[in-house]
């Protein structure tokens, strides 16, 4: 056991506790109202979405995944890079949008809106289907980061004594979580978001220098990766340009879609706090950079496993010293609560106001509807945790490649609906299912190793991420099938929403 960096481990998890505690006081709003509770009262200003949404957005198993598929793969890893590029153009343009209209009705989720727009109960109960079911593998993917730098610091065990700390550590979150909602993690993300900003510098200052620099890094990375049983290389081939072009298109159009994405979104104040946040937080990618360049540093240095989710922590460990090395695993272990925070909060709005306050209790109260949503979190955690407790992680990780591809077929509902309301409500649904097939059975027929699927057409062969395969297939479904609803003269349903509510401003919100 590495005390030295145990200690200042606990130090920090001990503070953000605290932190996490105190936050129920911190702009002080009724915690019983599901608003409040669920999205921070709408009233967080520019800086606080910004650590929000970085907090939300780069987790736990981005700081420990990203680089071990740099590790394992190469330049494919880089993907993540690209795609968060290209990802806040497209919030600048829609996700003012859709704060406008949510501030105007009162929308608490994607679904909520949906529901309004479309006036099905069938799309949006599939909208927040989707959402749960692709954020719980997220969270417990969370855990799976946690895992690694708790095992890196020599806590160790089989059995129910090995996950001790990890249920420990969970079950505070969860407290903290149901005590003072969405206002938690936006306490904890400035923390967080510090730690892992001056991790990275220090990693970036010193590492490389010490293993002979960024040239001898990239030199000796490309030479271990072209030896390995499936070869790799630090620049791409032109196999992999389609693949890997996909692969970021399709996670930049996901993302926001995410249902803790989109509670880090409805939480700001303001849309010109949702644009100067699209703005701002291309700083995060410059940050995600680097530290996907960790993969190739740990080739450098020699790290040999076959876990590559302990690539990080073993290289941290190797080259800073222990303390230092304490403070960057307690950076990547809060990275792992704000997000799974977020995360259990946004599957409990969703089920709370779109499948309790929908089918269960159709007259529940604001006070209701806040008190299910904090049992909701609860046991959302719960399951989480017992995910990875009880199951191997590869069961974890399948799922959330399947989470994209399931989260990509709300695209249709949910972005284009903001714009246009010509495809047909039931159109949307068809297309919705069809996407979820088409992309389920592509991810079920790679045996769930690889989001990539090969499409073949004729003589040639096409390989692309599988969630745009199934997103092309949806959109198809969805404008045939509009035609055809259109010319029967199928009802369409009542629009509770108007065109100015799309670009209401602050002052008028």
């Amino acid at each position: 056991m590495n005390g030295t960096a145990l200690t200042v481990f606990i130090f920090f998890f001990i503070l953000v506790t605290v932190m996490g505690f105190l936050a129920a006081r911190w702009r002080r709003g009724d915690l019983g109202h599901i608003d409040e509770w669920g999205l921070g009262g709408r009233r967080f200003g520019t800086l606080i979405t910004w650590f929000l949404l970085g907090g939300d957005l780069y987790t736990a198993y981005t700081f420990i995944a990203v680089p071990a598929l740099l590790y394992g793969s190469g330049a494919t890893g880089f993907f993540a890079v690209p795609y968060t590029i290209i990802v806040y153009p497209f919030v600048f343009l829609v996700m003012p949008r859709m704060w406008s209209v949510a501030k105007k009705h009162g929308f608490v989720t994607a679904a909520d809106f949906v529901k309004g727009r479309f006036d099905s109960h069938w799309l949006a109960l599939a909208i927040a289907v989707t959402g749960i079911l692709a954020t719980l593998p997220y969270i417990a993917l969370q855990l799976v980061g946690m895992q690694s730098v708790i095992s890196a610091m020599g806590i160790t065990g089989k059995g129910f004594m090995g996950e001790l700390p990890l249920i420990i550590a969970f079950a505070i979150l969860a407290v903290y979580t149901y005590t003072s909602g969405l206002r938690a993690p936006a306490m904890i993300a400035i923390v967080k978001d510090i730690m892992i900003y001056l991790t990275i510098i220090v990693v970036v200052a010193v590492v490389p220098a010490k293993l002979g620099g960024f040239a001898h890094i990239f030199s000796v990375a490309q030479t271990v990766l072209s030896h390995r049983s499936t070869p790799g290389a630090v620049i791409l081939s032109p196999k992999a340009y389609l693949p890997y072009a996909t692969l970021a298109l399709g996670s930049a159009l996901a993302l926001f879609l995410y249902p803790h994405s989109m509670t880090g979104t409805l939480s700001a104040s303001g849309r010109k706090v949702v644009k100067r946040n699209a703005a701002l937080l291309p700083i995060y990618s410059l940050v995600l950079a680097f530290i996907t360049l960790m993969g190739y540093m740990a080739i450098a240095d020699g790290i040999k496993t076959k876990d590559t989710t302990t690539v990080v922590p073993l290289l941290l460990l190797h080259q800073l010293p222990s303390w230092f090395a304490g403070f960057a695993f307690a950076a990547i272990a809060i990275g792992a609560l704000v997000p799974a925070a977020i995360m259990s909060i946004a599957a409990a709005n969703l089920f709370t106001r779109n499948i309790y306050k929908a089918y269960i209790r159709l007259g529940a109260t604001s006070q209701d509807e806040a008190r299910v949503a904090k049992l909701s979190s609860l046991v959302v955690k719960v399951g989480a945790l017992l995910f990875i407790v009880l199951l191997p992680k590869s069961y974890a990780i399948n799922l959330q490649l399947l989470g994209g591809v399931w989260i990509l077929q709300t695209l249709p509902a949910v972005i284009l609906g903001l714009y246009t309301r010509w495809l047909h409500r039931h159109a949307l649904l068809l297309g919705w299912a069809a996407g979820m097939i088409v992309g389920t059975s592509m991810a079920i027929a790679n045996g769930f190793k690889s989001s990539i699927f090969v499409l073949h057409v004729g003589q040639g062969a096409f390989a692309a991420y599988a969630a745009v395969d199934a997103l092309v297939a949806n959109l198809i479904v969805a404008v045939i099938f509009t035609f055809i609803f259109n010319a029967i003269g199928a009802n369409k349903g009542a629009d509770q929403t108007q065109a100015s509510d799309y670009l209401t401003s602050e002052a008028s919100a």
